[in-house]
């Protein structure tokens, strides 16, 4: 679905990416691991065309796609869940994840169509398979931070992704939280056929849900593999895991 060869971007005399590489097969659940200031949120920017690369190859579902403004990749089928949660925090759970839905779908409000009926049943099919339907009418500013990226999750969504990618989908959850999030992401992935990359400091984590794991150091990919043979590669246990 997804193949990233040999990216590279620098900002000025910095080389945040260089000789980035990576696969993600239909279905796949694909973790992205590296010690701070390897690459990975860059990496994620460069795929949905929040920066553009300096050289490099982005192929998604045959197409290169690298370079393209944001909105052309989303509209190919890429969405982004953040790392801060980011909402309209005055605005109701369900009109955060209405306002996706409408600009998925391109309409606008007009004075023959009453908002209120604006695809709602839409709405509330994507709240209900999050489980948030009982805090639909909650103000979003409101909600716990568990509950706000769940919300998020909910937003990216809306835009019916066949590749959902999300930068540390479990930064400032409980142990509860974190656990309520793999069995979510799990459940999302079989019921509507996402294909999931993501990035994530909880090694626990990214070991029990990811089917795969590329590594990156200083901006290049150093191990891609299955969990246990990043575990066992003996530069990704100097690099990150401290073995």
């Amino acid at each position: 679905m997804l193949a990233v060869h040999d990216l590279q971007k620098s900002f000025g005399a910095f080389l945040a990416v260089g000789q980035a590489n990576l696969e993600v097969k239909p279905g796949e659940i694909v973790a992205v691991i590296g010690p701070n200031g390897a690459g990975k949120t860059t990496l994620f920017k460069l795929i949905t065309g929040q920066l553009k690369p300096d050289s490099g190859r982005i192929v998604f579902q045959g197409q290169d796609i690298a370079g393209l403004p944001a909105h052309r990749i989303a509209q190919q089928g890429i969405s982004l869940s953040y790392q801060v949660v980011s909402v309209f925090g005055r605005l109701s759970v369900f009109d955060n994840v209405r306002v996706a839905v409408l600009a998925h779908q391109k309409r606008l409000l007009n004075l023959f169509t009453p908002a209120a009926r604006l695809a709602e049943k839409e709405t509330w099919d994507i709240l209900e398979s999050l489980g948030l339907t009982a805090k639909a009418l909650a103000v979003s500013g409101s909600l716990s931070h568990g509950d706000g990226k769940v919300l998020e999750l909910a937003i990216a969504l809306a835009n019916r992704p066949r590749l959902l990618i999300m930068d540390e989908p479990t930064a400032g959850m409980s142990p509860e939280e974190t656990q309520g999030a793999i069995a979510l992401i799990q459940r999302l992935t079989k019921e509507l056929g996402l294909t999931v990359l993501f990035c994530e400091h909880d090694i626990e984590m990214v070991f029990s849900l990811a089917h795969r794991i590329m590594v990156m150091r200083q901006g290049r990919t150093i191990a891609q593999g299955t969990c246990e043979e990043v575990r066992c590669n003996a530069e990704v246990q100097e690099a990150y895991l401290g073995v």
